[in-house]
Formats: structure tokens, C-alpha cells, sequence
């Protein structure tokens, strides 16, 4: 073991966020920082890097030789970027070490109030009669919005067309104008708008209803078999990261994650935290890249 291991951590350590300030990332970051600061005993500092939809701060913990640099990553930046764009500099597989999925929340399927259906299954009999004539919207190609609503196109017979905004509030505004029909979104961002009567949700995206938004069916519940998707927020390092200074973290993350007040801060902002890692968030990580680079194959997705 080396000096550094033994001794780690010997100065303040940075948390690399992928986006920036006020973004669910962001939050996560700012809930662990403290608590974090605390179990290590060295400052802890949230520095966001946002771009390329992540991957400019994934980029950056990849290449650190630092060992106290820390991402706080969603989903694609540790399964499917290099899929999509072969030209980002590094691979999730090899050059990052999954610390602790943080937190997960399933999609919300949204409609706009002037769709008049009855049920998820009237949603979707009249998604697949309107074809191209009705359109949804993502924060962007390749987000688990636009991912998600392509598999639910080719589970469903769906054909409505793929329209991308800067991000999710402006998908909202299209959804309550009705310039937009259907979309995916987080619960914590759907359901005040549905409280609102903005938008109508026609489900959820998990295998059960969640607990974040327990009145929405699961789309399974609704007849649609095999289909499970949710969105996450984990913690990684590089993969040059010694084995001991990986399992002090994973054992630090843990802990916080346990603490009911980190659980209810979480859950307030729409996730439930869940705290896996180790083998098991190395075997996520492998499901999910497998799942979605088949629906990146299978619908021809491409970063333009």
C-alpha cells in the first residue's frame, strides 16, 4: 500500500459535476459534500465542469492522476458515451472505477392536456393511430429521455417524431402548449406540473410504481411487458484510483447514503436513494450499456 493510500485523504477533495448550478446532479453533489467532508476529515468541494452532457467532467475524473477527484455522473457518461460518439477521448469501461450509484427515479410518461385519452392503453392506441403526426420531446439526442422514448416506440408501434430542446423545462413549455404530445421526465420535475393540470402522466417507466409518485401506474402495470427504465446518479474515479482509497469511499458513500437525512433530502427533490456499489453497480453499469447500445443499433441513434 502506498504512503498516499495509508494516509488518504491529505488535502480537500473535489467533486466534478457534469452540469451546472441548480441541476439534479449538482444537488446530489452539494447533499454529499458535507456529510463527506465530515467522514474524511479534508474539505470536500463541488466544482461543475458542464458540457458535452457530462462528458466533459466524465473526461476529466478519466484522466486524473489526482486521488482526490471524485465524479458525481448519470447514466450515459458510464454506459453509452463512447457508443454514441467514438470520438470522446475516454471509455467508461475501462478508465472508470463506479464508486456508488447515489440515487435512481423511474421517467414519468407525459402527455399535453389537450390529448383526450382514457388510461394508458387509450395513450397508447391513440399514440400508434396518430404515427408521425404527433412528436415528443428530450433535453437532447442521446439523453435517457430520447433513449427511452425510442424503446417505447419499438415495444408499442409508436411513430411520433423526435423533437430536442435545450433542456427539460423547455419540453415542458412544448408539452403545455401542445406544440408537443408525449415525453419522458423526471418525476420531481412532472409531477408539479401535473398537480398544475399542466400536463397529464400516463405512467412510470419502473417495473412497480414508484414510491416517488405512488398514484402513477407503472407502465408494466398498463400491459406494456419488459419494459424498465430509470435514470441514476453515481459516484466514480478514476480507474488508476488505488484499491484502498475505492473501498474507503465506497464504505464513506454508504454510510451517508444510510443517514435518513440525506434519504429525505433526496427524496424531496424526486429520487430515491439506493446506494449500490461495488459488484453490483459494476454489473449495472454493463446491463445498461448493453440494453441501450441496442437501441442505439437498432434505431440508427447518432450524435450529429
Amino acid at each position: 500500500m502506498t504512503p498516499e493510500a495509508v494516509h488518504w485523504p491529505t488535502r480537500p477533495v473535489r467533486l466534478v459535476v457534469g452540469f451546472g448550478g441548480g441541476s439534479s446532479p449538482d444537488f446530489v453533489a452539494r447533499v454529499l459534500a458535507e456529510p463527506l467532508a465530515k467522514l474524511l476529515g479534508q474539505p470536500v468541494i463541488v466544482e461543475n465542469r458542464p458540457g458535452a452532457s457530462g462528458n466533459i467532467a466524465a473526461d476529466i475524473v478519466a484522466k486524473s492522476t489526482d486521488a482526490h477527484t471524485v465524479g458525481i455522473l448519470i447514466n450515459g457518461n458510464m454506459t453509452i458515451a463512447k457508443v454514441l460518439n467514438p470520438s470522446i477521448s475516454y471509455d467508461p469501461q475501462k478508465d472508470l472505477v463506479p464508486l456508488s450509484i447515489i440515487c435512481t427515479a423511474p421517467l414519468v410518461l407525459t402527455a399535453a392536456p389537450q390529448v383526450a385519452t382514457t388510461g394508458a392503453r387509450g395513450f397508447l392506441d391513440a399514440a400508434r393511430a396518430a404515427g408521425s403526426k404527433w412528436s415528443y420531446g428530450t433535453p437532447g439526442i442521446g439523453t435517457i429521455g430520447h433513449l427511452g422514448m425510442e424503446l417505447l416506440k419499438a415495444r408499442t408501434g409508436i411513430g411520433a417524431v423526435h423533437v430536442p430542446y435545450q433542456g427539460n423545462p423547455q419540453v415542458v413549455t412544448g408539452l403545455a402548449s401542445g406544440e408537443l404530445q408525449l415525453a419522458l421526465l423526471p418525476p420531481g420535475l412532472a409531477e408539479p406540473q401535473v398537480k398544475a393540470g399542466k400536463l397529464r402522466a400516463i405512467g412510470v417507466t419502473s417495473a412497480r410504481r414508484s414510491s416517488l409518485v405512488p398514484d402513477y401506474p407503472s407502465l408494466q402495470e398498463a400491459g406494456l411487458r419488459d419494459f424498465e427504465l430509470e435514470i441514476w446518479t453515481a459516484a466514480a474515479a478514476p480507474a488508476s484510483l488505488p484499491a484502498p482509497i475505492v473501498r474507503r469511499l465506497n464504505e464513506a458513500l454508504a454510510e451517508i447514503i444510510r443517514s435518513p437525512e440525506v434519504r429525505q433530502k433526496l427524496f424531496q427533490h424526486g429520487y430515491e436513494a439506493v446506494g449500490i456499489s461495488g459488484d453490483a453497480l459494476i454489473k449495472r453499469v454493463k446491463a445498461d450499456t448493453a440494453a441501450l447500445t441496442q437501441i442505439i443499433a437498432s434505431r440508427g441513434i447518432r450524435l450529429e
